[in-house]
């Protein structure tokens, strides 16, 4: 005799089941979304094939491929992205992603906390864990970020100025938290750059709106937590005490 779930609290919130796999940290949306529509997820052993279909995570009795499920063991990753890796599960043009950094690690399947463009390097989160992830990224409460950019320039003091005071650029205010000389050379300088949020290529489009080019970007923090020492496409995961203090330093 098939096993009957309770009936559910009154109020329980419903949501997709693909969106709620994901929630468990189990796959990527659009992964859990290609399960349901292949026939491997059954509700409450059901099988469905719309991801829209409607569960409650507290609920309803989740399985893929026969096996049930509960929420999978949370992940916390630092890693130390190189330059040349782009920040994607999977990229449509063929480019190394910085799922390479993780091969044949026996990882569950983690998703990137906020982004660094191909050209940037420095430190990387990695989670299954949607809700500390969102506060992460969260433009508003998020922790500030800080980077370590190199300019073809020397700025001076009213040029770094300019970079806390910000621009608009195609509609969006572009500013840093603070910008600091670190060391200069003959032609060029180490710029400490902290931002308060994280928008597209935000610091390159600032320098560039002031006539400087990048040459180099690293992330170096991500509020309390430090790169550190961590070699290039090298990886740790994050103790508990750190994880609870980039989660403190979220708001």
């Amino acid at each position: 005799m098939q096993r009957r779930s309770p009936p559910p609290p009154a109020g329980a919130p419903r949501h997709g089941v693909a969106r709620v796999l994901s929630k468990l940290g189990l796959c990527s949306r659009t992964q859990a979304a290609a399960w349901v529509r292949e026939g491997r997820v059954a509700v409450n052993g059901r099988v469905v094939r719309d991801p829209e279909h409607p569960v409650r995570q507290d609920h309803d009795r989740l399985a893929v491929d026969g096996r049930e499920l509960g929420a999978a063991e949370r992940v916390y990753l630092a890693l130390n992205k190189p330059r040349g890796l782009v920040t994607t599960a999977s990229d449509e043009r063929g480019r190394a992603t910085v799922y390479a950094c993780l091969e044949g690690a026996g990882l569950p399947w983690l998703a990137p906390v906020g982004r660094l463009d191909q050209a940037s390097e420095g430190l990387l989160l990695m989670s299954n864990d949607p809700a500390w992830a969102a506060g992460i990224t969260d433009p508003d409460t998020g922790p500030p970020k800080t980077y370590h950019v190199q300019v073809d320039a020397l700025p001076d003091a009213d040029l770094l100025a300019r970079l806390e005071a910000g621009i608009v650029d195609e509609g969006e205010r572009l500013s840093a938290r603070s910008a600091t000389l670190l060391r200069s050379g003959t032609r060029n300088a180490w710029l400490e750059i902290v931002l308060d949020e994280g928008r597209n290529r935000q610091i390159r489009r600032l320098l560039s709106a002031h006539g400087l080019e990048v040459l180099r970007l690293v992330r170096v923090a991500i509020g309390p937590l430090a790169l550190g020492e961590l070699g290039k496409g090298q990886w740790r995961r994050l103790d508990a005490a750190e994880v609870a203090a980039l989660g403190r330093a979220a708001g």
